[in-house]
């Protein structure tokens, strides 16, 4: 198989899931659901963050070709307390110059695509998110060399302006 076929394959299967989601996590509630609930649902965690007081938060990253990333936090008794959707506009300003690197990862999920410049020593971490009521939009984290956060801001998904023809 080429590496083409693979790419379009497994972008294909993540279009997949995540037209999925909105069932999938409907059927999990805050309290009631168990982590083996949510594997069953939303499969393997991206990755797994240690919390507070022995929590962990599954990370489910739709990223590139989805709009939305999932933290989903699993108490020390196995039960689901949190199910969030965290590319958003509250999130995106926890942002802040000086920031390190893990915490915006611990806080937005995986970015979809990640751009180093190196004139600049800058490194930019990009989010696709859709902004209400149906704006694609990219939320962009640059980081200097000590990988702590210089700026963030969003722009118009350059992607969905493409496919609308540039409008």
């Amino acid at each position: 198989m080429s590496i083409r076929c693979a790419a379009i394959g497994g972008t294909l299967i993540l279009l997949t899931l995540s037209a999925c989601d909105p069932q999938r996590i409907s059927e999990l509630e805050e309290g009631v659901a168990t982590e083996a609930d949510v594997r069953e649902r939303l499969g393997a965690p991206e990755t797994i963050w240690n919390g507070p007081g022995g929590e962990r938060v599954f990370e489910y990253n739709r990223q590139p070709a989805g709009q939305k990333n999932y933290m989903i936090s699993i108490a020390p008794d196995g039960k689901m307390t949190a199910l969030r959707q965290v590319l958003n506009p509250a999130n995106f300003a926890k942002v802040q110059p000086g920031m390190v690197m893990e915490d915006v990862h611990r806080l937005l999920g995986k970015p979809m695509k990640i751009t180093p410049y190196a004139l600049r020593n800058e490194v930019a971490w990009d989010w696709r998110y859709l902004q209400p009521p149906n704006t694609s939009m990219v939320f962009t984290v640059w980081f200097g060399p000590d990988d702590h956060v210089l700026r963030a801001g969003s722009a118009p998904d350059p992607e969905a302006l493409e496919n609308r023809g540039g409008r």
